[in-house]
Order: structure tokens, then C-alpha cells, then sequence
């Protein structure tokens, strides 16, 4: 048997279709990215300045506060020196009144606590005690008023040079004690004591005023005096890490919903009770100018970020949009088109790709074109090779039965059937000239019309079953159950293709060593025509199967060009259908023609390579 093979390779550029799938593939574009990390950088950079900032003017701010801090409690120190030199004063020209002597001298108790209210007015002080030579207190008098207790801790003062400060109740005093001599200081006896103080609230006023720090003074977890408004007192809650604090190690607290630093000074050594200053100083204006600088550096990234923005798209569109139309040019490579413009603009890279792309595109073009001249005059020798074969075997039988006819000896008979030869070897050279130019001609152009694809059948079975070669053939055909096998073609090649492959199967099917039988069954599937073509052959050889369609492709036939099979298959693909070989083994060869139905909408063009593949069941 023999079978034709497949259609001609077409000659399309070898590496385009790998450079097409690379450049299809999913991904980002190039600018995006390039806009993205440009923005990703910014955010970056913002937020690390931002926390770098923050945490630099938190450390300053804090180092500033605590050194405030020491300076409030060395401020005081101070104002208290000079407050408590000048009460020495005060009270040492108090001790040197005659009158106040006088009263002394007087030793009765009522007298002294009478008495002493004029020189308590005189004084100014806020406190003001007589003791007798023993340190009995005989009489006190206070701004505040006084507790039950309040003698005792004036006493306690008296029992200790060092001590300088009274607690009384929620008052504290900066006290003085000084003696009353009868005569000179050195020589004379000693009346009594005159205990002057001022209540400690003015200096508070005077540490809080210029170093804009709150003070506050703390016996035990109770305060005793402070310069915060009364309704932030409350909040404030003397806990061992704040009474703990120092200038050097400020305590952080929260107070009345507002951060302060704050530090203590002991002075439980100079106090009749347990006796701490508290300095305490806002963080909320620091804050709140950290805040300021933190909005400005936000506002400062994204206004970076707005123009980087802006100026990375324009300069990613100077470097990809030049990188976009290369890829455009090597996707119309890759489908054919070698017209298109590639760019000539661009950063350096980008030119220099374009250069060798363009190059490369010559070489391949150049290499295409050898290619294809190669294969045409390879397909002019087969074709050469295989015509000239059976065009001397038709041109020696005409000259042959040509010189028959020149004798007179030959009878009517005998002319009759040497003109039958003849007529039979024109009619092949018809044949084989006629599929020549059907193959040149095929991609040309067609006229097509609505034909029923069951007419066309009969035409082609009507014109095999007279050829020679489908004589002793049983050739049947079937019919589907679907009336309407309208399709729209070129009439003539269509019929021709059917022809081809049932005139294919005929020769196969002679060589047979069982019956010889052909059978044709036409039906539809979806929006297509199917032509079965089923025959008795010993099946197509394993040597052609890869080449079956491809013209001047034969094995086992003693005549013909070897075109039957490549013209079906090109008629086939030049109307949006194919031809494949379904199955193939000894007893059964099976070949489906496929054309689209008329109702179809009007198929692509598909081209004889694009149906290249095709199931064979061995």
C-alpha cells in the first residue's frame, strides 16, 4: 500500500516563536517596579528618620528636663540658704527687743502668750514661739491652725541645731530658734528661745516661677505642700519608684493625663518628720513640639514621595518605554511580521539591544530565505525525480503504439485497442500535469459558494469508480442522519481533495491480500463536516508516517507523483478544515476529511503546518 505523506513544512522564522513565549510571560512591568521600590525606599527612609528623630528628641528632651530638674532642687537649696539667713537675721533683732526680754523676765505663762502676740505681729513671720530657758513652749502662734501636737514637733526643733524645718498638720515651716540673753550674748543668762518661721509655700512659689518646674514637698505618702492646682494633687500618688527618683534618674509619671519627669530631695535630716522635695516638670510642651516635627517630616516624605513619584515615572518611561517597543517589534517577529520598527532611542543597553536584535533578526531572515531556497529546489528534484519517471512511462507508450500504428498489417481491432492505450497514457499525463498546477496554485485565492458536501461526494465517488485503479474495489457509501451537509467552499478543489483521498484508498485497498473495500460514511459533529474514508490496506509504513502529508512522499505505488494526499491535506487547511489519519493497521486505515458547516461563522485561516498533528493508532 501506499499513503502520501503530510504538507510542506512553511517556512516561518526558526527562534520567533521561542522569543514570543518569552516575552508573553506574566509579570510586572518594568516601570512599576522601578515606581514601587522608588516608593518603598521613600516610606523606608521617612519612617526611619521618623523613629531615629523621635527617639534623639525624646533623649535630648529628657537629658534637658532632668538637668532642669537638678537645677530646680539646686535652686532651692540656695533660696532656702538665703531664705533661712535672712529669718536668722530677722530673728536675732526679734531676740534683742528690751521688751521682748521684759516679757521673758516676767516668767508667768499668761502674761508671755499675751505678750506675745504684738511682737508676732511685728515680725511678719507665719510662726512664732516662746519657750522658757528649758524649752517649754509657753506660747505659739500660727498663720494656719495649729494641732494638738504642734508644741511637741516646735521641741523636737529645739532638741537639734540641724533641724530647720517644722510639719504641722498640712503645713510646713522653714523655722529659726534663737536664744534670749539677760545681758551681753557671752556673759549674760538665758531668758528663753524665740522660734520664727515662714511657711514654706514661698519658696515653693519662688522654685516653681523661674525654672517653670511644679514642686512639691512629701511626708511619708502624704503631701504636704505643692505648687499643682489643687485638683491635680489628688492624681498624684507617691510610689516608691518616684520618692526613689533623682535628678540624674528622673521617674516618668503620668499626672492629670500629662507625662512629667520628676525627682526627689531628702531632707528628712533637717525636718522634725520623714520630709521629701518633689520637682516635678511637663513633658507635654517637648511633646507636643515632637509631634510638630514628626507632622513635618511626614509632610516632607510625601511630598518626596509625590515628586520622586512624578520623576520616576518620567525617567522609568524614558528607559521602558523603549524596552516596551523592542518587545513589540520581537512579539511581531515572532508572528511574522519583519517590518516592524525597532527602536533606535534610549538609554545605551536599550540601543545596543536593538542592535543586535535587528541583527539577529537579518541573520534569520537571511537563514530563513536559504531555507526556503534550499527546500524548493530539494522539492523541484523530487518532484523532477518522480515525473520524469512516469512521463517517460507515458511518452514511451504513446511513441511505442505510435510506431504500432504506422504498419498497415493491424487490424481495426487491433488499432482500437492501441488508441486505447494511448488515450490512457494521455490521460495520465493530463493527470499528473493537472495535479502539478493544483499544487502550484494552492494558497491562491478561491471562489467559494454554498455546497452541499454530500453532492461533492457523489461527484468524487462517480469519477473514482471509473479510473482504472478502483477496478475490483467494493466502494460504499454512508450517509449520516443529518440532512443539512451545507458548507461554503470552492467547489472544484473540494472535490477534488475527496477525490484524492478515496482514489488513495482504492490503490491501498488493491493491495489487500483479503477483499478489497473502501467505505465513505459523511456526518456532522458540532459546527463540522467529518468524511471517513476507511480501507482494507495493509496500512500506512512505519517509514512515512512522519512525512505522510508532505508532497513527492510514496511507498509501494507503481505510479504517480506522490501530490494525492499533500493537495488534500492543503485544500483542506486553505478552507479552515484538515485531513488526519485517524488509525492505521493491517485491515484498517481510516482518514477523516473535517470542513466547517456553513452556519459556522467564517473560520481563521489555518495553514497546512498548523495541522501538522494527528493521531495514529497503530
Amino acid at each position: 500500500m501506499s499513503h502520501e505523506s503530510k504538507p510542506g513544512r512553511t517556512c516561518s522564522p526558526p527562534q520567533a516563536p521561542a522569543l514570543s513565549l518569552t516575552l508573553n510571560t506574566g509579570g510586572v512591568r518594568t516601570h512599576v517596579l522601578l515606581v514601587i521600590a522608588m516608593a518603598f525606599v521613600i516610606v523606608c527612609v521617612t519612617t526611619f528618620s521618623l523613629l531615629l528623630v523621635q527617639r534623639r528628641l525624646h533623649t535630648q528632651v529628657t537629658a534637658e528636663v532632668s538637668q532642669d530638674l537638678s537645677h530646680s532642687v539646686v535652686t532651692f537649696n540656695d533660696l532656702q540658704a538665703v531664705r533661712f539667713a535672712a529669718l536668722e537675721r530677722e530673728n536675732a533683732l526679734l531676740a534683742d527687743l528690751p521688751p521682748l526680754k521684759a516679757l521673758m523676765t516676767s516668767s508667768d505663762d499668761l502674761t508671755i502668750r499675751d505678750g506675745a502676740v504684738e511682737f508676732w505681729d511685728l515680725s511678719g513671720n507665719d510662726l512664732l514661739a516662746l519657750a522658757d530657758p528649758s524649752g517649754r513652749i509657753i506660747a505659739a502662734y500660727t498663720r494656719d491652725r495649729a494641732t494638738a501636737t504642734f508644741k511637741e514637733r516646735l521641741q523636737s526643733l529645739m532638741q537639734s541645731s540641724e533641724k530647720r524645718y517644722v510639719l504641722d498638720g498640712g503645713s510646713l515651716y522653714a523655722c529659726s530658734v534663737r536664744p534670749l540673753y539677760f545681758g551681753s550674748r557671752g556673759k549674760g543668762s538665758v531668758l528663753g528661745y524665740v522660734i520664727s518661721g515662714v511657711s514654706i509655700e514661698r519658696t515653693l512659689r519662688q522654685i516653681s516661677q523661674p525654672t517653670a518646674v511644679e514642686a512639691t514637698f512629701v511626708s511619708g505618702r502624704d503631701i504636704v505642700a505643692s505648687t499643682l492646682p489643687t485638683q491635680l494633687q489628688s492624681t498624684i500618688s507617691p510610689s516608691d519608684a518616684l520618692l526613689a527618683a533623682t535628678p540624674q534618674r528622673p521617674a516618668a509619671i503620668v499626672v492629670g493625663g500629662t507625662r512629667f519627669l520628676a525627682a526627689t530631695e531628702d531632707l528628712s535630716s533637717s525636718s522634725t518628720s520623714a520630709l521629701r522635695l518633689v520637682v516635678l516638670k511637663s513633658l507635654e510642651p517637648a511633646e507636643q513640639s515632637i509631634q510638630r516635627i514628626n507632622r513635618l517630616l511626614v509632610f516632607t516624605g510625601l511630598l518626596a514621595l509625590l515628586i520622586g513619584t512624578a520623576l520616576m515615572i518620567f525617567l522609568s518611561g524614558l528607559v521602558t518605554r523603549p524596552l516596551e517597543e523592542l518587545s513589540r517589534g520581537v512579539r511581531a517577529f515572532g508572528e511574522g511580521d519583519v517590518q516592524h520598527r525597532i527602536p533606535s532611542h534610549g538609554p545605551r543597553e536599550v540601543r545596543e539591544l536593538s542592535t543586535l536584535f535587528a541583527r539577529m533578526r537579518t541573520e534569520i531572515q537571511s537563514a530563513n530565505r536559504a531555507l526556503i531556497e534550499s527546500e524548493r529546489l530539494a522539492t523541484i528534484g523530487r518532484m523532477a525525480s518522480s515525473v520524469s519517471h512516469d512521463l517517460r512511462h507515458y511518452l514511451a507508450a504513446v511513441f511505442a503504439n505510435a510506431e504500432f500504428l504506422a504498419s498497415d498489417r493491424l487490424s481495426l481491432k487491433e488499432r482500437a485497442e492501441i488508441f486505447g492505450d494511448i488515450r490512457t497514457a494521455v490521460e495520465g499525463t493530463t493527470e499528473m500535469i493537472e495535479s502539478l498546477l493544483t499544487f502550484s496554485r494552492t494558497g491562491d485565492s478561491s471562489r467559494r459558494t454554498s455546497e452541499l458536501l454530500s453532492t461533492l461526494l457523489d461527484r468524487a465517488v462517480t469519477l473514482v469508480r471509473s479510473h482504472p485503479d478502483a477496478e475490483g474495489v467494493k466502494l460504499s457509501v454512508h450517509h449520516g442522519s443529518f440532512p443539512d451537509t451545507r458548507v461554503f467552499v470552492d467547489a472544484k478543489p473540494i472535490e477534488r481533495a475527496i477525490y484524492n483521498l478515496l482514489l488513495n484508498a482504492c490503490q491501498a485497498a488493491r493491495l489487500s491480500t483479503e477483499k478489497a473495500e473502501v467505505t465513505v460514511t459523511l456526518d456532522a459533529a458540532g459546527f463540522e463536516m467529518i468524511l471517513g474514508i476507511r480501507d482494507t490496506g495493509p496500512g500506512v509504513p512505519q517509514a512515512i508516517r512522519e512525512s505522510l502529508f508532505a508532497p513527492f512522499v510514496s511507498e509501494g505505488k507503481q505510479k504517480g507523483t506522490g501530490l494525492g494526499l499533500t493537495l488534500a491535506a492543503a485544500i483542506a487547511a486553505e478552507h479552515g478544515g484538515q485531513v488526519t489519519l485517524v488509525t492505521s493497521r493491517r485491515g484498517e486505515t481510516i482518514f477523516e476529511l473535517r470542513l466547517p458547516r456553513e452556519s459556522q461563522p467564517g473560520p481563521t485561516r489555518i495553514t497546512a503546518k498548523e495541522k501538522n498533528n494527528k493521531e495514529v493508532i497503530v
